[in-house]
């Protein structure tokens, strides 16, 4: 079994009654039981800003990027040495590995992280995997570990991402506000998941996800067939339950996103989720039904408008002539070239080993 674990700030930041070392030893103690179990393990984690601001003595995560990322830079070396030493008790080796989105946005930096982190686990050491928020800007920015974690479970083929959070389920609202909504046990139905988050989408004062962005993670991961779940952190015996289960699984903590019955193929997953697109295509009626009904290629004759400016290769979205998302993939040819080719045929734009559509 591979699985990737994923640990957010609300969780590391501890509490007057356990601190930060203490959740990271527990942490590490519980993984290390698995990894001699035969799993392979990744851990994505949050944290580095949140000790960061604590080192500084500040109340509130700050806002202003310069003050995040000087934050993080204090916070990561700290939260390093915090997992290097737990794990090593354990007899455990950890890698630090800090991730961009322009790191998974890129063919070839993807391909290089996809092919560091199957070396890592084949030899037995846990990935420590963060954002870098030392460096990355607002465009290369992942914005929240939880899509992080889900395109870090898509990389490395991962049969199942846990999402330790501070709630021990999904609802059907928010339970702060709302006394009447209900605990949710299985997800198979991707697309009630709007639905079902209403209200539910704030982060607390020193995490930047919530549930908006959990239930994101969860179709990007379900959709390459990656089973995900949603439980809660706080209790150190949850997560040894959910890497060793016994008896009825449907009776385990928290919420289990069900796969994609028929998940994507792993290069379709990076197109449909790692990619940034730089622009859009606007395409006509009959283009839109030759890409859905007989897996054609996009043609510069079905393209009616570009929108935005990209260069070669850069990941576009490919949008219907009524502003409908049908999906992306990558252009062969930078709008200044395009524009004037449009409505002849023959012309390639989009392959469709490089193009991914999102349901109809």
């Amino acid at each position: 079994m591979r699985r990737v674990v994923k640990v957010g700030t609300s969780l590391l930041r501890g509490t007057a009654e356990r601190a930060t070392a203490a959740v990271i030893t527990d942490l590490a103690a519980t993984l290390a039981r698995a990894q001699r179990r035969g799993e392979r393990l990744a851990l994505v984690t949050s944290g580095a800003v949140g000790l960061g601001c604590q080192a500084l003595g500040l109340e509130r995560r700050p806002t202003a990027m310069e003050a995040i990322q000087a934050a993080a830079a204090i916070g990561q070396g700290q939260l390093m040495a915090l997992y290097q030493d737990a794990f090593a008790l354990r007899g455990l080796s950890v890698a630090q590995v800090l991730l961009t989105r322009g790191d998974l946005a890129s063919k070839r930096r993807y391909q290089n992280a996809c092919n560091t982190l199957e070396q890592l686990l084949s030899w037995g050491v846990v990935p420590v995997i963060n954002e870098n928020d030392t460096l990355a800007t607002d465009e290369l920015r992942f914005g929240d570990n939880d899509t992080l974690s889900a395109l870090v479970a898509v990389a490395v083929a991962a049969d199942e991402l846990i999402l330790l959070t501070d709630v021990d389920r999904l609802y059907s609202g928010d339970p702060r506000q709302d006394p009447s909504a209900r605990p949710i046990a299985e997800v198979r139905d991707l697309a009630e998941l709007n639905r079902l988050a209403g209200g539910a989408s704030g982060g607390g004062r020193w995490g930047t996800g919530g549930m908006t962005t959990k239930l994101a993670a969860a179709r990007i991961a379900t959709a390459s067939g990656i089973r995900v779940r949603l439980a809660d952190g706080r209790d150190p015996t949850v997560l040894e339950t959910l890497l060793a289960p016994t008896g009825d699984e449907t009776a385990l903590p928290g919420t289990v996103f069900q796969p994609a019955a028929t998940p994507l193929p792993g290069r379709k997953g990076w197109l449909a989720h790692a990619l940034v697109p730089r622009g859009s295509l606007r395409i006509d009626p009959g283009a839109e039904q030759a890409l859905r009904l007989r897996g054609a290629s996009l043609l510069a004759v079905g393209i009616s408008a570009v929108e935005g400016h990209f260069a070669r290769h850069d990941a576009v979205r490919l949008l219907a002539s009524d502003g409908r998302e049908l999906g992306q993939g990558i252009s062969r040819l930078g709008s200044d070239e395009l524009l004037p080719l449009l409505g002849q045929s023959g012309v390639p734009v989009v392959h469709r080993d490089e193009l991914v559509l999102a349901p109809p």
